[in-house]
């Protein structure tokens, strides 16, 4: 999971396993941050439309989720402004790129995930690094 700000840099990241969804990672990812200020608002892609999530990034972080409705939803819950924003979600995609550039996180040669979490956090700086 990544958490981006407006230019593509990471905020956050956490490894995680593949079989929890991703509706409920967002605030253990948000809890790992390397900056105090939260974002006013996080931008996904149809797995985070959920009333539950949507409430409480809001009462929790004071965090607007936008996120495309799903297709099995009976009642639309975004209208069009908001969802403007989704066309900025490449950022994130960016993001991903730029971490797959570092072979040992694409291939994923660590067997502990403790060492693997710290090549995440090392490629991370290393991306502050070359793009600040």
């Amino acid at each position: 999971m990544g958490i981006t700000d407006g230019h593509g840099l990471p905020i956050a990241l956490r490894t995680e396993s593949a079989s929890p969804a991703e509706v409920k990672l967002v605030e253990a990812t948000l809890d790992e941050r390397v900056v105090k200020k939260v974002p006013e608002r996080l931008i996904g892609d149809k797995a985070y439309d959920s009333d539950k999530l949507d409430e409480s990034l809001m009462k929790s972080y004071g965090i607007e989720m936008i996120s495309p409705n799903r297709q099995s939803r009976r009642v639309p819950t975004q209208d069009g402004r908001p969802l403007r924003r989704y066309v900025r979600r490449w950022k994130v995609e960016r993001l991903w790129a730029w971490l797959f550039n570092f072979r040992r996180l694409v291939v994923r040669y660590e067997y502990h995930a403790e060492n693997f979490q710290g090549l995440v956090h090392l490629a991370a700086a290393l991306l502050f690094t070359r793009y600040l």
